[in-house]
């Protein structure tokens, strides 16, 4: 079986997708993945998830990354405690490695057992300095949160996801049948088709002529095949597609929500009329995957190896510390400055040599580093 891929290959600048030449590109599908075993999910929560190969492809770091600057002006000491999701054990440890070179005197601890839900609830009893989260927290982890502190946890994204490891949080690609005459697909539309709220302002998208086709296609019925809720992929597709200037968007009623992400292409490839939506490691059916655009006037971006890495695609996903912040109080000066080092040149480097993540570019580094200073 194949994934057929619609791919830009000219200008990312050019703002409209009828000025862009494309290429139609055939890829092989992923191997079918199974979920996790028992035991399995016992090995990660002792060990750590097995880690894949690492990939082929390998992204080049970002130039304009900052260099990490150790301070000078204070002494940087203490013990802390973490905890990280069970794909992050190796890589948070060389963070603490690379980090403990300019500061001897701090010692950090993050051992098992290795879940970021179980990570997100000590945070919230005061047990852990610190959690990285392979996700977006769940929401009831935000309320528990907020309920306890009165404000939001801090969560910083600090590299970026995998391309399409399984398990190692790919990236996310909208696919429709390969008879599907659909070329490509907007947020807005996306948002028609999978909400009942419609926060981008649009209406209810339920038949394919409203995507602009014609002919047979024009009256036929969109079937939407997604992940039941609560799911990482559900929710960052919710919060990324579905929400907007801070109203949480709901999903429509009639959805074909399967409990798990694994049959969501098989689903798309079985319908002529439908559309879903999974990690790219998943993709393991003849489906067609649309390039997106997040906003009017963008160029529509194909999930390739290299828009991934570039963080031009707009489903490309990203890791998380989170940590207990008040909003214009500092942080304990040995954690923000943990927080820099990962944010660094130097600790993004760590996360292009481990070879399984994508490191940050600069402007994500920017908008972290931000979020420490509010």
């Amino acid at each position: 079986m194949r994934i057929l891929i619609h791919a830009l290959i000219l200008w990312a600048t050019v703002p409209l997708w009828s000025q862009q030449k494309m290429v139609e590109s055939l890829s092989p599908a992923a191997s079918t993945n199974h979920p996790q075993t028992p035991q399995d999910e016992e090995r990660g929560r002792t060990m750590g998830r097995a880690e894949p190969a690492p990939e082929i492809l390998q992204p080049m770091l970002d130039p304009a990354l900052p260099t990490y600057r150790p301070r000078k002006d204070i002494t940087i000491s203490g013990t802390f405690k973490g905890a990280c999701s069970d794909v992050l054990p190796r890589l948070v440890k060389l963070w603490i490695d690379g980090y403990r070179k300019y500061y001897p005197n701090v010692a950090i601890e993050v051992g098992p057992p290795y879940a970021g839900s179980l990570g997100a609830k000590e945070l919230v009893k005061g047990n852990l300095d610190f959690v990285f989260v392979s996700r977006e927290l769940k929401p009831d982890d935000i309320t528990d949160f907020k309920e306890k502190f009165g404000y939001d946890p801090l969560s910083v994204p600090i590299c970026g996801g995998s391309y399409r490891h399984f398990g190692f949080l790919d990236a996310i690609g909208f696919f429709v049948n390969k008879d599907n005459p659909l070329e490509q697909i907007s947020f807005d539309q996306l948002d028609g088709i999978l909400s009942s709220t419609h926060h981008r302002g649009g209406a209810a998208v339920t038949k394919w002529g409203q995507l602009g086709l014609s002919g047979e296609w024009a009256d036929k019925p969109i079937h939407v095949y997604g992940i039941k809720p609560w799911n990482g992929f559900e929710e960052f597709v919710r919060q990324r597609v579905l929400s907007t200037n801070g109203h949480r968007g709901e999903w429509r009623d009639d959805i074909n929500f399967d409990k798990v992400v694994f049959p969501i292409a098989g689903r798309v490839e079985a319908d002529r009329y439908g559309i879903g939506y999974s990690g790219i490691a998943y993709i393991d059916a003849a489906v067609k995957v649309l390039p997106l655009a997040e906003h009017k006037g963008d160029a529509f971006q194909a999930p390739s190896y290299e828009n991934v890495a570039r963080a031009s695609y707009p489903l490309s996903r990203v890791l998380y510390l989170n940590t207990n912040k008040a909003s214009g109080k500092p942080l304990n000066p040995a954690i923000e400055e943990f927080l820099r080092f990962i944010l660094s040149r130097e600790g993004q480097q760590i996360v292009l040599d481990e070879a399984l993540f994508l490191p940050l570019r600069a402007h994500q580094v920017d908008a972290s580093r931000a979020l420490l200073d509010k």
